[in-house]
């Protein structure tokens, strides 16, 4: 059946492009197959009452094994995650989380997901689910485990522990048999596990291990993303092949040269360092100060990318403290205002840009006949309010429609996130 949306106003994701005022959007077959002015031909139609249609959103940087309540990621340690996923019933219960959590994604207008660091193979167990349309969640690239060293970041909990480059090729290798996209590597440190004040984003994985597992993660087709909070992290990274940088660290003109040599590409993640920033939390002096570092970093590196042509992509580290899986718009509101771009750019950043860095912007990214269809609708212009898009009138991935989609929101945390908002839009 076609399926026409009617009186529509539509922002297509690309730069170059003014609102489409007053259109038809038919869909057929889960896409997108003409965008026209008049209908010639009888079908069923959603008269979408002079609202906005926007492409959903892509999030870049996101953990489904949390729900980004304030404490979530705390909780987590190395031997609490074993006793997690060694009894079937409890990792039954987390995979179910899983799930839901990608559902959540769905619901809130992000259309696709990559996954960069999770439990086992769950986020390719789950992507492959629903793309077998057995479960609701959005398109999910994913990188399942990620790998760290003895001691690193997330080692253990969402990590491989690679002592040896040998034990990082064997990580790659049992990584890929479930059939990934990415392979995440942990090579600095971050706030939270920072012993010196002064210090966040240490560099933990040796030059020689990271050379070891992005040599073999490209042989084998994959692409390379990691975490990097260091500008020596983000040099060791970059020389050794990493395909993408995840949050960022102030860089020196010298590295300018060394990104568009190596063709990386950034993944910027403003919201996980602003509650550490903001927030009266229980962090002691060595966590509070450095997390300030790791706000002036990722927003320097960011801007630095964007003056240099360097390309730049948009996610949010989901799952960390106070980053659920439904504020994605919070980034945008983010990125535009302290990073100092249009609206217009955030939204092409977190849409087709995001797709262009995945490889995937011949099937989403963008409103144009062809393409699946993966919307959003709006009551007003987010070219102008990006906060419209909190609330989607009615989400759309692969043709399925949701109308005035519903997820749970932890009303503590909101309140928290609006009081963060406020404080950086005003300041």
């Amino acid at each position: 059946m076609k399926i026409a949306l009617t009186n529509v106003n539509i922002i297509t994701g690309r730069l170059e492009d003014e609102v489409l005022r007053n259109k038809i959007v038919i869909i057929k077959n889960n896409k997108i197959i003409d965008i026209c002015d008049t209908l010639s031909e009888k079908m069923k139609c959603i008269n979408m009452h002079n609202r906005y249609l926007m492409p959903g959103l892509i999030n870049m940087h996101v953990h489904l094994p949390g729900s980004g309540k304030s404490n979530g990621s705390k909780k987590q340690t190395k031997e609490s995650v074993n006793r997690l996923m060694n009894n079937p019933i409890t990792r039954k219960i987390a995979y179910m989380l899983c799930a839901k959590y990608a559902k959540t994604e769905l619901l809130s207008g992000v259309t696709t997901i990559r996954t960069v660091g999770g439990l086992r193979n769950f986020d390719t167990s789950i992507g492959l689910e629903i793309e077998e349309k057995k479960r609701i969640g959005p398109r999910i690239l994913a990188s399942n485990m990620a790998i760290s060293v003895p001691g690193g970041h997330m080692a253990g909990i969402l990590a491989h522990e690679a002592r040896t480059p040998l034990e990082a090729i064997n990580f790659v290798k049992l990584i890929n048999q479930d059939k990934p996209k990415y392979i995440k590597l942990m090579i600095t440190g971050g706030v939270m596990d920072a012993k010196v004040m002064g210090e966040p984003g240490v560099l933990r994985m040796p030059k020689e291990i990271v050379k070891a597992a992005v040599t073999e993660a490209h042989e084998l087709g994959l692409k390379v993303s990691a975490h990097v909070e260091s500008r020596e992290g983000l040099i060791v990274a970059v020389e050794n092949g990493v395909d993408t940088i995840e949050h960022g660290a102030s860089m020196l003109p010298q590295d300018i040269e060394l990104f568009k040599t190596k063709k990386a590409t950034l993944i910027t993640t403003i919201s996980p360092a602003l509650p550490f920033v903001f927030l009266d939390e229980d962090l002691t002096e060595v966590e509070k100060e450095n997390s300030k570092i790791v706000l002036k970093g990722i927003i320097d590196c960011a801007k630095t990318c964007l003056e240099n042509n360097i390309k730049v992509g948009l996610g949010t580290d989901t799952a960390c403290p106070y980053i659920t899986h439904y504020d994605m718009w919070r980034e945008l509101v983010y990125f535009s205002h302290i990073i100092g771009v249009s609206k217009k750019y955030a939204i092409y950043t977190a849409t087709l840009n995001n797709a262009e860095i995945l490889g995937i912007d011949h099937l989403t990214g963008s409103i144009e006949i062809g393409k699946s269809a993966d919307f959003i609708v709006v009551d007003d212009d987010p070219t102008i309010d990006l906060k419209t898009i909190r609330y989607p009138y009615m989400v759309g991935f692969r043709g399925r429609i949701f109308k005035k989609p519903r997820v749970k929101k932890y009303k503590n945390v909101e309140e928290k996130l609006d009081y963060i908002m406020e404080e950086v839009l005003t300041n």
